[in-house]
């Protein structure tokens, strides 16, 4: 499993010309599954994220997480984390993981954000999504 996770001051996802997903202060999640990925993976990157401490504090020392600011999560699928670009110059996502496990994981981490008290807004899996936002310090990781 593989997350580009973006500190955001507000970021959206539309599909068609409709907004599917749209957050204010939080993360946006671009969220790709790897072929070998399973439901402890899920848990694993979700309990990592919601606890991360990459927000200020008020001595603007970076101490606060998802939870301590109160922010949400934006979670958009995206398969082309996988790409293998290592040879040639058409890449090859062998080590994605299959469309229907890919999806059951997706809506399973969600799910599993959702329980653990986060809002969470969804892109859609499989479509054409269009995403905008404002990355806020720029403050990017990856996460595996």
């Amino acid at each position: 499993m593989r997350i580009v996770l973006q500190r955001v001051t507000h970021a959206s996802v539309t599909v068609d010309g409709k907004i599917t997903g749209q957050i204010d202060n939080g993360y946006l999640l671009l969220f790709g599954v790897g072929k070998d990925d399973t439901e402890n993976d899920c848990k694993r990157l979700a309990d990592k994220i919601i606890n991360l401490r990459i927000f200020s504090d008020e001595n603007d020392k970076i101490n606060l997480s998802l939870k301590d600011v109160g922010g949400s999560l934006l979670v958009v699928p995206q398969f082309t984390l996988y790409a293998d670009c290592r040879k040639g110059n058409r890449p090859n996502f062998i080590q994605a993981g299959s469309p229907d496990e890919a999806d059951r994981l997706f809506e399973y981490f969600t799910q599993y954000c959702r329980e653990k008290g986060q809002h969470v807004e969804m892109g859609v899996f499989g479509a054409d999504m269009k995403v905008e936002l404002l990355n806020d310090g720029p403050f990017t990781l990856v996460l595996e």
